[in-house]
């Protein structure tokens, strides 16, 4: 993405919006692996779920080098792991000048890592190294909500240890980030301390907030949630890693089982098994994966086969193998009935999603509405994985903008955008400029992301 093109759009946007007065610059941020703000303080394991543990203002930026001018926070609250026991999470929290003050979008940007240092919280500071594409793409989105005024919370939902992939971590961490923020309300300037709040997540990012979604009813029943926004959604993870295994997108499937085998996820389950069935060269992957972030992992293990025996010595039945099958079954969404959504919910989907199979996401559709949720779904014809993100989001926006407003139809319903191009103007003049950064991210991409599929080195050329 150029950087030239880029500080057009932000000129338009500190046009509008003054900077926040009173925040200090953070000149010694350090990685989250040694920052001290990431450890719970003792005792904490007593604290309800999503108690705030720590707070510090934060200079935030685009891109780690150009200051992103509204007041930010960062939250330290407390969490649970898959096993019940308590861990600290951390959420950055965005406010503009001109809050509406009864509502917050929960953004869960697809980070798609299993190392800490990918870490949104991180990577939001001035100052902090930029290694991943998807975030830089997502950072431009997050800012239409700013610009229309909403305060906007992006959780580390993978926990401290950075557990990629495992839905059901994930989706509590969104939803104790969720309870951190209304508690926080006094701060941030809230005129309630049960704010409306709307989740919203694309791709790695929709498996945090399509998870939220379904365990919103049991474990987090008081928050007031209007709605719920995922596109391109793993809604099961061994369909996931088939499909793209062997492929350019092969390198997220070490990252997902390195996730899945973190102390806060599966480790108890897993651990001991990937060390006994992995060979040298497959540990290495997953070390390396599990240190690295999206971008750099996909580079190092484009076109390889995590299904070979060369990195695995169940080769092909390793997905199937019954401990790994029993961990994949259990962060299958739709599955069971009581982790249906209650909020209505917008689902999104490229027909031809290279990435993410169309038929899985239509089937945990079909099981919501079985259930009796409400549920719309558009299938994007022209688009693939990445460019269905961009080409969705003034259709996003509108339908966070609706939920917020309780304008909702009930039941399912479902329709189908054949368009593949975006209107810089879709959103209004002021968002004119963040639309047509997408809008060159989108040529860069090419038609059904036909640039990433066809050469790397394209992939390279967008990155740079």
């Amino acid at each position: 993405m150029r950087a030239s093109a880029l500080l057009v759009a932000l000129t338009a946007w500190m046009a509008v919006t003054p900077m926040a007065v009173g925040v200090q610059l953070n000149t010694r941020i350090s990685d989250p692996t040694v920052d001290p703000f990431y450890q719970g303080p003792s005792g904490f394991e007593s604290k309800p779920p999503g108690t705030i543990l720590r707070q510090r203002q934060i200079n935030a930026s685009f891109f780690g080098f150009i200051p992103n001018p509204v007041e930010a926070w960062q939250l330290l609250f407390r969490t649970t792991a898959i096993n019940g026991s308590a861990i600290a999470g951390v959420t950055t929290v965005f406010k503009p000048a001109f809050p509406q003050k009864d509502r917050f979008v929960s953004f869960q940007t697809a980070y798609d890592s299993s190392s800490p240092t990918c870490d949104p919280s991180y990577t939001y500071q001035l100052g902090s190294p930029q290694t991943d594409l998807i975030s830089s793409l997502e950072a431009l989105i997050l800012q239409v909500y700013l610009l229309k005024g909403y305060i906007v919370a992006s959780t580390d939902y993978e926990g401290p240890d950075a557990a990629f992939s495992p839905g059901r971590l994930e989706g509590v961490g969104v939803l104790d980030g969720m309870r951190a923020v209304s508690n926080f309300y006094e701060t941030l300037g809230f005129s309630t301390d049960q704010p409306d709040i709307v989740g919203v997540g694309y791709s790695g990012g929709a498996i945090a907030t399509g998870w939220a979604a379904s365990l919103h009813p049991t474990y987090a029943p008081e928050l007031s949630i209007k709605g719920w926004v995922h596109g391109g959604t793993p809604s099961n993870l061994t369909g996931t890693m088939s499909h793209i295994d062997n492929t350019i997108c092969s390198g997220f499937i070490p990252a997902a089982i390195d996730g899945l085998a973190k102390p806060s996820a599966y480790g108890a389950e897993l651990h001991a098994f990937i060390d006994e069935v992995f060979t040298d060269e497959g540990k290495s992957i997953l070390d390396y994966a599990g240190s690295h972030c999206a971008v750099i992992t996909l580079f190092n293990f484009m076109d390889k086969s995590i299904l070979s025996t060369d990195i695995q010595s169940l080769g092909s039945d390793f997905l199937y193998n019954p401990g790994v099958a029993a961990v994949l079954a259990k962060n299958i969404m739709g599955v069971n009935k009581t982790e249906t959504p209650t909020a209505p919910a917008y689902v999104y989907h490229a027909a031809n999603d290279e990435i993410i199979p169309y038929s899985n996401a239509t089937e945990t559709v079909k099981a919501w509405c079985e259930n009796g949720a409400n549920v719309k779904f558009t299938n994007f014809a022209a688009g693939g994985h990445v460019t269905t993100e961009i080409i969705a989001v003034p259709s996003a926006v509108e339908q966070v903008d609706n939920f917020f407003a309780g304008n909702l139809t009930t039941g399912c319903t479902s329709d189908e955008v054949l368009s593949d191009s975006l209107d810089p103007l879709a959103l209004g003049l002021n968002l004119e400029p963040i639309l047509a950064e997408l809008l060159t991210a989108l040529g860069n991409i090419g038609d059904n992301d036909s640039n990433l599929k066809s050469n790397a080195s394209i992939l390279k050329d967008i990155i740079s």
